[in-house]
């Protein structure tokens, strides 16, 4: 591929949600991986009302370096900051009525998430490996998880139980 059709398939794949994705990196990259001889360019495409494209393939080094770095990423085990996790822990020193307005707001972008996630999905199950279909689902399940959790919040904030002590959440 291309790199600028390597963007069009990892944005309809949804990994533009997974991951920074950045074309002027990628373009970085690519030239890097190809001045290491870990890809190849194999054919230009030439168009007269666009610039060129160079069609890359993977080398023998390419496919091994791949191989360590995925390993890599298997063997990591790191902990997950979100961006939430402080504002919850200072929350019962807000107005209540403030936090509440601004988790239906939340609520309302994390169900379309976990639509979109399910929808990109469903859609990807005819074209894509198992192991794509592991990372849109993974990605569902997580949304599944944010918008479980938001609202068990909300309920909490909507009762003004914030400040409470003593008392264990409710499981949902």
């Amino acid at each position: 591929m291309h790199p600028y059709e390597i963007t069009i398939v990892m944005k309809e794949r949804a990994m533009d949600r997974i991951m920074k994705l950045q074309m002027g990196s990628l373009y970085y990259a690519i030239d890097k991986l190809a001045n290491e001889e870990f890809i190849e360019a194999v054919e230009t495409v030439s168009s007269p009302d666009r610039p060129d494209k160079t069609i890359y393939r993977i080398t023998d080094n390419g496919i091994a370096l791949f191989e360590q770095l995925v390993i890599q990423q298997f063997k990591k085990n790191e902990v997950v900051y979100h961006p939430l996790y402080m504002a919850l822990a200072l929350s019962r020193h807000m107005d209540q009525g403030k936090i509440e307005k601004l988790l239906e707001e939340r609520i309302r972008e994390t169900e379309h998430q976990v639509n979109l996630t399910y929808q990109i999905y469903e859609e990807h199950i005819p074209i894509v490996p198992r192991s794509a279909l592991h990372l849109m689902y993974v990605r569902y399940e997580h949304s599944v998880t944010e918008l479980k959790w938001l609202k068990r919040f909300y309920k909490d904030v909507a009762a003004r139980k914030m400040r409470e002590v003593g008392t264990p959440l409710e499981e949902a």
